[in-house]
């Protein structure tokens, strides 16, 4: 078998904070899908490949060794699949964004997806210390009969030791493209601490935690939309989705990341063999 190709770019010339990036690029060969390239930065790297499925889905885990992003800290990953490859992401556990004493930290991630390509971006929860000054954004651009599939979720405040966000700013940002450029799905917004917002009902409602499934390809049905709406969310967690002819969006806020997760995987457990004809199954790191 064929190991990945890997590189180590130039290291980080910033005492500032990690100017880490992480290229994958993915491809498919005889049914297979691979690895093809790995490039890196900094602490941001993958460790190898898995086949979980077996050899059409090509499973990797993002590693970032220092636990946790720090103020100043900008990470860039960027993804590309050739025709027909299957790529599913994840992370080994929690991103920690931590306080940024005055420095903003911030995460772009970057998919390119060739003809019939599938990329799932499913990356453990997010959560945003008090203080924290956290950018996260998703640049995707698909080509014809390409899928992308987004879970994310993301906590203010570390619930486990009672912190509320009161501090610091959160902002998320995401953009879907055609292979021609053209925009299928855009937004951008954000939390500062302490924000009259995070308590009213047509803002968090006073929820800590929150997330999307975002599924982006060639047509969206009636029956995936139906699918997530049929669903009902656990205590504490409200949730609503919508769909465009080509993306569909499931939000969820609620009381804790677990919970707000728990819903979200219910919807891609209903959705991926809808929408890209393979059982979902757990990964094993979940679990761990």
């Amino acid at each position: 078998m064929r190991r990945a190709e890997t590189h180590e770019l130039n290291p980080p010339a910033t005492g500032q904070g990690w100017e880490a990036r992480l290229h994958l690029g993915f491809d498919a060969v005889d049914g297979r899908s691979r690895l093809r390239q790995a490039r890196h930065q900094g602490p941001l790297r993958v460790q190898r490949s898995f086949h979980p499925e077996g050899p059409g889905v090509c499973q990797v885990l993002v590693l970032h060794p220092p636990g946790g992003i720090a103020g100043g800290d900008r990470l860039a990953i960027t993804l590309d699949t050739g025709p027909g490859a299957f790529a599913q992401l994840s992370t080994p556990g929690a991103g920690k964004w931590y306080r940024a004493a005055g420095r903003p930290a911030r995460q772009d991630v970057q998919a390119t997806l060739a003809e019939g390509s599938v990329i799932e971006w499913l990356p453990q929860e997010s959560i945003v210390f008090d203080g924290a000054e956290a950018t996260m954004h998703n640049r995707i651009r698909l080509a014809d009969g390409a899928c992308w599939l987004g879970l994310e979720v993301t906590v203010l405040g570390r619930q486990a030791r009672g912190e509320a966000f009161t501090q610091g700013r959160v902002q998320l940002g995401s953009r879907i493209d055609d292979a021609a450029g053209r925009p299928l799905w855009f937004e951008q917004g954000g939390w500062a601490g302490g924000d009259p917002g995070l308590a009213r009902p047509a803002g968090l409602h006073g929820c800590p935690a929150f997330g999307s499934l975002v599924l982006a390809g060639p047509a969206i049905a009636a029956d995936w939309l139906a699918a997530c709406r049929s669903l009902t969310p656990p205590p504490g967690v409200e949730a609503g989705s919508t769909a465009l002819p080509r993306v569909l969006l499931l939000r969820a806020r609620g009381a804790s990341a677990a919970s707000v997760r728990a819903h979200l995987l219910a919807a891609w457990t209903r959705l991926r063999p809808l929408a890209l004809g393979r059982e979902a199954l757990p990964l094993r790191i979940w679990q761990t």
